[in-house]
């Protein structure tokens, strides 16, 4: 009998995305192959302590409700030894050995998860991983610095300017002088953070102090964007088995109604005010160079393993809004739901990906 190959996986987290997290991991672990991986759940409670999690991954589904994962006596804890251990203390703090894990799925959103952090701990524990490394996930994080590499490599991005935290203090009336020059509307957003948590649009100048504010709250930089008209087309990133070349999908599109974009609630909470398509209609040329640019896109930050990559579609072209390193799980994610139209299925989709981790 060929012995399962064991994956922990690691959902929740310090971010404020910690919920979405939670969800995300329970679409992984429903559609894991079980005659092939032993999968060891392994929750972050929003303090950073890892725990052990046991309920069915059914019970972590959006429909359920949006779920915290809590402390409840007993802890985990992964050995830097390079033995690949993975130790649980009890309530007294005893500990005994739950054996090596082969393999991580850090199903982790936004910071202290798929900034570069979980990965540096990763590989300090010398346990391969699924997914990008330090300096991708990092990047990719930091819309700041991932959008000025993709104008590095031609690729096309919204305007920007960035403000942080220390000039709002500083100096607000000449950071915010900068904003003004930028055509309105535009959005404000934390530089680091996800799901569309603490994100403005802002239509009318006098608002721009307020939102900016709002978004400091979520982080300490924060980068305002000229809004693009255009379709918001996404597709999804897999890396080539050896020497091989990337996989791209199909496009998908959202259509938002009755908001004013695509924000958290529309995202996850109100199934009425977004729409997915997946295949989206657009041309077969269109197609073609989407999936081009998402390639270089992926290559200009060095990705590997997996990315989703957002695009708008205007009159003049694809222009790039950002790559998610690290994209949702759920029920209604759009990267699972790509490659399923692409003729990947989702339990075929997370094999690869651990597959992709161990090959690495």
């Amino acid at each position: 009998m060929t012995k399962k190959i064991r994956v922990a996986v690691l959902f929740g987290g310090k971010s404020n995305e910690h919920s979405i997290s939670v969800a995300s991991a329970g679409g992984v672990m429903g559609a894991i192959d079980s005659a092939k991986f032993e999968v060891i759940p392994v929750g972050i409670t929003k303090l950073g302590q890892f725990v052990p999690f046991n309920a069915p991954p059914e019970k972590l589904s959006l429909s359920e409700g949006l779920k915290t994962i809590q402390f409840q006596g007993e802890s985990l804890r992964f050995s830097l030894d390079g033995s690949k251990e993975l130790f649980l203390a009890d309530s007294s703090g005893k500990e005994s050995s739950l054996g090596a894990i082969d393999v991580v799925f850090p199903v982790l959103h936004g910071q202290f998860g798929e900034d570069g952090t979980i990965q540096g701990f990763l590989e300090l524990a010398g346990i391969p991983y699924v997914g990008n490394g330090v300096l991708a996930s990092a990047v990719a994080m930091d819309k700041q610095f991932s959008k000025t590499l993709f104008a590095a490599a031609g690729i096309p991005t919204p305007e920007f300017e960035v403000v942080t935290a220390n000039q709002i203090v500083n100096d607000p009336e000449s950071a915010l002088e900068r904003l003004h020059q930028l055509k309105l509307p535009v959005f404000v957003k934390p530089a680091r953070a996800g799901s569309s948590v603490g994100i403005t649009k802002v239509k009318e100048a006098a608002d721009l102090p307020k939102a900016v504010a709002a978004a400091l709250t979520h982080d300490n930089k924060v980068i305002v964007e000229v809004g693009v008209e255009g379709r918001e087309i996404e597709c999804a990133v897999l890396s080539g088995r050896g020497d091989e070349p990337e996989r791209v999908s199909v496009a998908g599109e959202i259509v938002v109604t009755g908001r004013e974009f695509y924000d958290f609630e529309a995202k996850y909470t109100d199934s009425d005010a977004a729409k997915l398509t997946c295949p989206a209609e657009i041309s077969d040329q269109e197609l073609k160079q989407m999936q081009q640019l998402a390639k270089k896109a992926f290559r200009a930050l060095g990705c590997q393993g997996l990315a989703r990559v957002d695009f708008f579609l205007t009159k003049d072209g694809f222009m790039l809004n950002e790559i998610n390193t690290m994209p949702g799980f759920t029920s209604i994610s759009m990267f699972p739901r790509c490659f399923k139209e692409s003729g990947i299925s989702f339990p075929e989709l997370v094999t690869e990906l651990i597959e992709l981790a161990l090959e690495s």
